[in-house]
């Protein structure tokens, strides 16, 4: 591993920048809910399944309180007010509520409104012990299977229909992977409800629903028993359900989540404000359910040039940790995101790949990190794709990455066979193999090219975060100052689901994960 290159006291300084960075976030997030973090409520209370035209239930309703004006309360309350009507179940609560004007619903006395506060509250509490007895079956699980050595070989599954990504999934863990990624179906985060049940269509991708997470969880828990070694799952919380996909993936025992503070604004055109406030929420539920979370810097340096941006991948993790701390987090649910992306016809190239993850491995000791391949400048050469990879699975073990996403050698041209997959597999394992403990034998010069490269990465870097600090978040995306992308505050999709707290809003999922 590396010498030092930056002291603990500059690490210390960039923490506490991104801390200033955050606060006023926190300020928009403590002020205000949307229509996602209320159905999350609603879906965890039990309310599922479908109504006329296929609406989702927890749509209907949050679409009824919302147009009533009276969501800023919290969709939680309203659950309360329909059992105070009679509703014997999750869905006959949907019905009282959408059936009555709920401005002609009488006042409650305040000894009866901290009466059904307290009725919600126990349901809530009911709720989180169902969640943590599904996450401790996975525990256990993982516990009788171990993993084996990192990095985590991470492979995707991408065919549009759930079933034959089982068939999919099956073969890649049987190949050597550790980790199953089920790609969404292209676009879905920009739809503002789940799709609901098994799905046999989609686009570059599989809906993310939790049925589909159901079965592809019990598929690789099979699988694994099988194996004798745990086979983790993964899925895709972002977009404008990102609470909700975070609730489905907790309680269906999901290992990870795609989950980043900004990806959605920079690279989805979701609204800031809408964003911000969704992945607080999603994070929660990901640290009570022990779900590693991986971010999304490695997107920056395909929009903008890996070699110029580097800097804005180290300022964008130090704020993503942040924020995830700040939802209760720990440093080992942290799968912070690099990718190996510089172009390859630059000279020294992994001298300068290996400088990078050097980096944000001395930044973030403790966190698992989650390596990227190449995607940006593959070619249709699959012999030079191949090699390319290889460079990359060479980094990750030298650094010590917990994740590695393996690269295909097809990956400018289709999506990837089962053959194409073996052999990515065949070859980081390998690599794996054979480097494994490089880190220990080679020490870094202080004044070579890795080091001052090191050091030039991060003097821009800490610029870019006082930038931040001084001028605001909002101003910084907005300037495009990561991944080359303009967004403003108002601008984007999703705003008009972005709700003002009332002073009697009542969430006692969000009271109890806060009280952690």
């Amino acid at each position: 591993m590396p010498g030092p290159f930056i002291s603990d006291e500059q690490v210390a300084h960039a923490r506490a920048l991104a801390k200033d960075i955050t606060e006023p976030i926190f300020q928009l997030i403590d002020q205000n809910t949307t229509v996602s973090v209320e159905r999350t409520v609603l879906r965890w209370f039990g309310v599922d399944g479908v109504g006329a035209m296929g609406a989702p239930l927890v749509n209907l309703m949050v679409d009824r309180l919302h147009a009533a004006g009276v969501l800023g309360q919290g969709a939680a309350y309203w659950y309360g007010r329909a059992l105070k009507l009679g509703a014997r179940s999750p869905l006959e609560a949907v019905e009282r509520l959408t059936a009555v004007p709920l401005d002609k619903l009488p006042p409650l006395s305040p000894q009866e409104d901290a009466a059904l506060k307290d009725e919600v509250r126990a349901e809530a509490r009911a709720a989180i012990e169902e969640l943590k007895a599904r996450v401790d079956r996975r525990n256990a699980l993982r516990e009788e299977f171990p993993m084996g050595a990192t990095p985590h070989k991470y492979v995707i599954v991408a065919t549009g229909n759930i079933f034959d990504d089982v068939d999919q999934a099956r073969a890649a863990a049987q190949a050597g992977a550790d980790v199953i990624a089920v790609i969404r179906s292209t676009a879905q985060s920009l739809l503002d409800y789940v799709p609901h049940g098994a799905t046999t269509e989609g686009y570059g991708g599989t809906y993310a629903t939790q049925e589909n997470f159901r079965i592809m969880r019990e598929a690789l828990d099979d699988e694994s028993k099988k194996l004798k070694r745990y086979v983790q799952l993964t899925n895709y919380s972002s977009g404008l359900c990102m609470a909700e996909i975070a609730f489905a993936a907790a309680w269906e025992r999901l290992d990870m989540l795609l989950n980043d503070a900004m990806y959605g604004i920079l690279f989805r055109d979701i609204n800031l404000r809408r964003t911000f406030i969704d992945q607080y929420f999603s994070r929660r539920i990901c640290a009570e359910a022990g779900i590693i979370i991986n971010t999304g810097e490695d997107n920056y340096i395909t929009t903008a040039d890996a070699y110029d941006a580097a800097h804005t991948v180290i300022a964008s993790q130090f704020i993503n940790e942040r924020f995830a701390h700040r939802a209760g987090l720990k440093d080992w649910q942290l799968g912070i995101g690099h990718s190996y992306e510089i172009d390859p016809h630059r000279p020294d190239t992994l001298l300068l790949e290996l400088s990078q993850a050097m980096l944000v491995r001395r930044c973030f000791p403790d966190a698992p990190l989650k390596y990227m391949p190449p995607t940006k400048h593959k070619e249709t050469d699959i012999f030079f794709s191949h090699a390319y990879d290889v460079m990359a699975d060479l980094v990750a073990v030298w650094t010590r990455q917990g994740i590695q996403l393996l690269g295909m050698m097809t990956e400018a041209m289709h999506t990837p066979l089962l053959a194409d997959r073996y052999v990515a597999l065949k070859s980081a394992s390998y690599v794996h193999r054979a480097a494994r403990g490089i880190d220990q034998e080679f020490t870094v010069r202080e004044d070579g090219l890795i080091a001052n490269r090191a050091r030039s990465v991060w003097e821009r870097a800490v610029k870019l975060l006082e930038e931040c600090r001084d001028d605001g978040m909002v101003a910084a995306i907005g300037r495009g100052r990561f991944g080359d992308v303009k967004r403003s505050e108002t601008g984007g999709k999703g705003l008009d689901g972005v709700v003002e707290r009332s002073k009697a809003y009542f969430n006692p999922f969000l009271e109890m994960l806060e009280a952690k």
